[in-house]
């Protein structure tokens, strides 16, 4: 009965076939003795080690979990509760990754055209655009922090409007993508708006900000997934806000943004490295950043002063490229970033008449990097995130 979700007889003979050498499967465990339990529980419940597919290894049986089209899991999930289990795993990821299952999609969050507020929404998932997610839990918010964390986009603290009354946050909030549902987080240590934020070795930093009676932040923490719990590390070595994070080689790069301790936006780059707990800095970063997006270990950011140019960082030397942005498809001059098949999406912000969105291919031969491209989203990208799963 169970084999029939995942394909025909032929298809799970092939499958066998061609995985067998490419995955060692465990032996079947030994039969334990059963346990009385009473007969209002399930087989589940009284047997921890019920088998994922009765009668085949658990490598098999989770390569063919992992070959089901993505759209069946959340129906899925309600089978069993190792069923679920599997299905909430970092483990998915990586059994799909392994039969070359993997999915690049690109969520965005736009204006909300039925009401007030924004709305989540998927382009270019199975040919289909403009698939709107279901709503997050809580207030709509500004100011908050975006990370993709083991396949899950996270949503980060802001602040809401209540009453005309701003109110900083400190709740986080995970969208699976598989079972296409929102979960609610640990709340922060700290409520914070305007901070900068990362995933950096399969954990989650978040730095700076504003605090709840509008003061700037120093504190930093990070989200361990494992244990769902913030932990307090070491703070930055000034307060920051209004700046923004990426990812280098394991380390968490703040930059952009003011400090209390200067005039005007800064130039440092605040660098945490994990190994040794400690911030050391450098003075050669972007300035009131309006977009970022990473790719290829390349950092790209649209500065608010010369918002037709792209400046592209490159972590190795802390070097900075400035390469300019065509008027081809839009006039456009505010832009969101995003990825999407190791190409640099620009959203424009400004809706205008047939306009495309903009795509920059650092790996195309010199004077074809440029193309547009019909992925866009139903209305103005106010954030876009890239997930693989």
């Amino acid at each position: 009965m169970m084999l029939a979700v995942v394909g025909s007889q032929e298809q799970f003979v092939q499958s066998q076939a061609c995985f067998r050498v490419r995955m060692q499967l465990k032996p079947p465990k030994p039969p334990t003795r059963p346990k009385l339990c009473s007969e209002h529980l399930s087989r589940e419940e009284c047997d921890p080690y019920c088998a994922l597919i009765p009668g085949l290894p658990e490598d098999l049986a989770k390569i063919c979990l992992a070959l089901v089209p993505r759209s069946h899991f959340p129906v899925m999930g309600a089978v069993s509760k190792r069923w679920m289990s599997f299905l909430e795993s970092k483990e998915l990821i990586a059994v799909r990754k392994e039969v070359g299952k993997l999915e690049e999609i690109v969520y965005v969050l736009a204006p909300d055209a039925g009401a007030e507020g924004t709305q989540w929404e998927v382009l270019g998932c199975s040919g289909e655009n403009h698939s709107p997610l279901p709503h997050m839990p809580g207030p709509t918010k500004a100011g908050f922090g975006v990370v993709v964390l083991d396949g899950k986009l996270v949503v980060i603290a802001g602040y809401a409007a209540d009453h005309g009354k701003e109110c900083v946050s400190d709740e986080v909030y995970q969208y699976d993508s598989y079972l296409n549902r929102w979960t609610e987080l640990a709340k922060m240590n700290v409520p914070r708006c305007d901070f900068a934020c990362a995933e950096v070795n399969g954990v989650i930093y978040v730095a700076g900000g504003f605090g709840p009676n509008g003061d700037s932040l120093s504190s930093v923490e990070v989200y361990d997934p494992e244990h769902n719990k913030w932990t307090l590390v070491e703070s930055l070595r000034r307060p920051r806000w209004g700046c923004f994070g990426c990812s280098f080689e394991g380390k968490m790069y703040v930059m952009g943004g003011r400090s209390s301790f200067m005039i005007g936006n800064s130039r440092f780059v605040d660098i945490y490295n994990p190994n040794n707990h400690a911030w050391s800095e450098v003075k050669n970063g972007c300035v009131m950043v309006t977009a970022h997006a990473v790719l290829d270990e390349k950092l790209f950011c649209i500065e608010w002063k010369n918002q037709r140019s792209l400046a592209i960082f490159n972590s190795a030397d802390n070097s900075w490229q400035k390469i300019p942005v065509p008027l081809t498809g839009s006039s456009s001059t505010r832009f969101s970033l995003g990825t999407h098949d190791n190409k640099l999406l620009l959203f424009p912000l400004e809706e205008e008449p047939g306009y495309q969105t903009l795509v920059y291919d650092p790996a195309a031969p010199t004077g074809s990097e440029w193309c547009t491209s019909k992925l866009k989203p139903s209305g103005s990208c106010l954030c876009s995130v890239t997930i693989k799963a």
